[in-house]
């Protein structure tokens, strides 16, 4: 499973991209209103730091909007992915940037049926989000595992990007049931390396070698 990080915040990107870790980036319009920042800025150091796939997403709704804002994103860098919402002129514009070589992330997904509308229309992600789904009461991993059985059925080259991703079990079903990508916020990405066993191991190690008064240099 690729791991991409949902942020905006370069100095997160930073860090975690130090742990050789990071695949991707993913960002939205309201992660970059947190940011505070110039978005294209922001984007272009995004992309300096990640060679990976950095999504950035257009604001316009209608087709030739986002083919303009799209074309303006592409000039950025070689690894942009192009964000459009899931609805009827996300979906033509998807079609004629991935015609054009883009790569394009389709987000907002929230059913099986959007997904398999997605692929068809030559999406290079989908973009399922899992929390807001439980937030209401439905299974967020149930529909990771409808999209990932119909791409498998029909061999989409589409990769599943699991998003709004809340907590680490959430990354660990998703690799269960087979998803390709995981974009994950910075503080929950730093929450897989953490169990009590591992600490509780390592500070009786660390005493251990203390008594025996020797150092490794």
């Amino acid at each position: 499973m690729k791991f991409f990080v949902d942020t905006a915040d370069t100095a997160a990107i930073r860090e975690l991209a130090a742990t050789g870790l990071l695949d991707g980036v993913t960002t939205n319009p309201s992660l970059v209103a947190r940011a505070g920042r110039d978005f294209f800025e922001i984007l272009k150091e995004i992309c300096d730091v990640v060679p990976g796939p950095v999504s950035a997403e257009v604001a316009a709704t209608d087709f030739d909007g986002m083919l303009r804002e799209a074309e303006r994103l592409r000039k950025v860098a070689d690894n942009i992915a192009i964000k459009v919402p899931l609805i009827v002129d996300g979906l033509k514009a998807c079609k004629r940037l991935t015609d054009e070589g883009a790569m394009v992330n389709v987000t907002l997904c929230f059913s099986a049926a959007q997904a398999l509308l997605a692929a068809k229309a030559g999406a290079s992600f989908i973009s399922p989000f899992i929390g807001r789904h439980d937030d209401v009461g439905q299974d967020g991993m149930a529909l990771i595992a409808d999209i990932r059985q119909i791409y498998d059925n029909y061999h989409f080259d589409t990769e599943i990007l699991v998003a709004s991703v809340r907590h680490p079990m959430h990354v660990v079903e998703a690799a269960k049931i087979g998803a390709d990508v995981c974009t994950i916020p910075p503080d929950v990405l730093k929450k897989l390396f953490n169990h009590p066993l591992t600490e509780k191991g390592l500070e009786a190690f660390l005493a251990d070698w203390k008594k025996t008064g020797q150092t490794i240099r």
